[in-house]
């Protein structure tokens, strides 16, 4: 797999608590150039930026972004909003407590409530993958499974690891016959490591490195 290809896999990501609009912009612009899936930036820049690259590339956002536990109202809420300015897809972080607690109810009826706000929207789950036991990812794969999510993310990339390659194959293993999609998050540091994340199953990459390499 050459770099376009990999590239076109890649949400460009910039996410950092003292994020600017020159840094937004900046990415706007390299996703264009590079052909990305989509740019994956901070709620607050969403309308700017639809503003800025009109329907040249996709915008995705976070929601309940990086810890999980703002209540499900909240998280619809939010979700609207970043629909309504502009967001073409939605990244969210699931309540990692209520998965502690084996409130797994409660987990797939919020999922359900925001991909009922998506539609027909890109809806990825973040379950924060440093944090669970090998048991719990896999409980969250038939939850989002269930729950009619589009994707299951590794990481918000504000923890204390990313995605590893045993986690791919984990939820590649878990998803068999499934629609659901998986994207690979925080510490992918090179096209080797992207090409190998592919190979895994991941459909998507969450990274800012590769378009970075490429510049």
């Amino acid at each position: 797999m050459n770099k376009k290809e990999i590239l076109k896999k890649v949400d460009h990501t910039v996410l950092g608590q003292t994020t600017t609009w020159e840094q937004v912009k900046e990415i706007c612009d390299d996703g264009i150039r590079y052909n990305v899936a989509s740019i994956c930036i901070p709620p607050s820049y969403v309308k700017s930026a639809r503003n800025y690259v009109g329907d040249k590339l996709k915008i995705c956002t976070v929601i309940g972004f990086p810890n999980g536990y703002s209540t499900t109202n909240v998280k619809v809420y939010e979700t609207l909003s970043a629909i309504e300015e502009g967001a073409d897809e939605i990244d969210m972080v699931i309540n990692i407590g209520w998965l502690k607690d084996k409130k797994y109810k409660d987990i797939e009826k919020e999922i359900k409530a925001i991909k009922n706000v998506c539609g027909e929207r890109i809806l990825k789950i973040i379950i924060e993958t440093c944090l669970l036991t090998d048991e719990e990812k896999a409980k969250m794969c038939k939850i989002v499974n269930s729950a009619g999510a589009d994707y299951i993310k590794t990481s918000t990339g504000f923890s204390a690891n990313g995605a590893t390659f045993e986690d791919i194959q984990l939820f590649k293993r878990e998803l068999e016959g499934s629609t659901v999609k998986i994207k690979a998050a925080g510490g992918i540091k090179s096209f080797e490591d992207a090409e190998k994340f592919i190979e895994y199953g991941a459909d998507r990459l969450g990274t800012s490195r590769l378009v970075n390499l490429m510049k």
